[in-house]
C-alpha cells in the first residue's frame, strides 16, 4: 500500500467537511483512482469530478487524471481561485 496526504481547499473543503486525511491505496493508484476510491466510500466526493476542480500533487499543478500517485505523495484539490 501506498499513503498519500489528501488536502482540501476553500469551499471544497467546506462542502467535504475535510482539510486533511491520510489515504491508502494500492500501489500503482492514479489521480483517477484516487477520486474512485473516495466516491466509492461516500457519494459526497462525487464533488471531485466537478471539471473545474484543480489538483496538485506536491505542490505542482496536473492536469492528467492517469498521473502516477507515490508513497507520500501530497495530493490537493481546489476550487479556480480569482483575485483582483
Amino acid at each position: 500500500m501506498i499513503t498519500i496526504k489528501l488536502c482540501l481547499f476553500a469551499s471544497l473543503s467546506e462542502a467535504l467537511d475535510t482539510r486533511e486525511a491520510l489515504i491508502q491505496l494500492p500501489p500503482g493508484s492514479t489521480l483517477s483512482s484516487l477520486k474512485s476510491n473516495l466516491i466509492h466510500r461516500d457519494t459526497k466526493w462525487q464533488a471531485l469530478n466537478d471539471d473545474r476542480i484543480l489538483c496538485a500533487v506536491n505542490h505542482e499543478i496536473i492536469g492528467q487524471p492517469e498521473f502516477m500517485l507515490n508513497n507520500h505523495d501530497e495530493v490537493a484539490f481546489f476550487p479556480p481561485v480569482t483575485g483582483g
